[in-house]
């Protein structure tokens, strides 16, 4: 079985795969404190709920945005599955041209989820990640990485407005039935979802137009499903893109 780990600035996301099938899934806070050891434990526990020893595992591949857990992500590796991880990053073949300027300054994660996203769905797209920033990914009709755009995640944006206004607390992320506010809450959530809304359709339009027609827009990350209830420019809501994207790259690698 093959363990993919999707390392988040906000989660760490594992999947176990058997052959093509996600068998099991888990979605952990990430810590940068944890150790090898701490994440080991965590990891091995979770597997075994699930009735899968360590020893079942026969390939880890993991994509990092989280430079300081490198090293616990290895120790958790070698220790507990006893093999070093493949690790997405240079030298890893992704079947993908990347036109950035410096390829190296993409996220292992975009990356990911743009190879899993052309193999599902095809090109040209658009992919949009709701993550810690919300991450917009322009991918061809030949399935090239063009490049994207990067802005505050959502919670981020709540965390700053609570921060920064004295008399505003925090409120539950939820679409209010109307967009004119009758109370505090109501204001900052209509404010913070359909302004969101607004910054999405905006930048998707944006890039659809400069990709050309026909562009499909594919939306992963936590609140994904919130915002696309929302409005009519998500074609498609995907949560698995990135554990497919990691097992795609493994196969692709272990074949060669």
């Amino acid at each position: 079985m093959l363990l993919c780990i999707d390392v988040g600035n906000t989660n760490i996301v594992l999947g176990v795969f058997d052959g093509e099938e996600l068998v099991a899934d888990f979605r952990l806070h990430t810590d940068e404190r944890s150790t090898g050891d701490e994440l080991g434990l965590l990891v091995s526990g979770l597997l075994e709920s699930r009735g899968i020893g360590t020893g079942s595992i026969t390939a880890v591949v993991v994509s990092n945005v989280v430079p300081i857990l490198s090293r616990p992500i290895d120790e958790l590796s070698h220790h507990y599955f006893k093999m070093a991880p493949m690790v997405v990053g240079p030298g890893i073949r992704t079947g993908m041209r990347i036109l950035y300027e410096d390829p190296r300054q993409v996220g292992a994660d975009r990356i990911v989820n743009s190879i899993a996203a052309f193999r599902r769905y095809g090109g040209p797209a658009v992919l949009v990640d709701f993550g810690t920033a919300t991450t917009f990914d322009a991918i061809s009709k030949n399935g090239d990485y063009l490049g994207g755009a990067i802005a505050p995640g959502i919670v981020i944006s709540l965390d700053a407005l609570v921060a920064h206004a004295a008399k505003l607390t925090r409120v539950e992320l939820v679409a209010p039935p109307v967009v004119i506010g009758r109370n505090t809450a109501a204001s900052m959530q209509a404010g913070l979802v359909y302004g969101y809304v607004g910054l999405i359709e905006g930048i998707v339009e944006r890039m659809k137009k400069e990709l050309g027609d026909g562009a499909r827009v594919i939306a992963t990350g936590g609140l994904a499903e919130l915002i696309a209830a929302q409005t009519g420019v998500i074609d498609t809501v995907d949560q698995r893109l990135t554990l497919d994207g990691l097992r795609i790259i493994h196969e692709s690698n272990a074949a060669g």
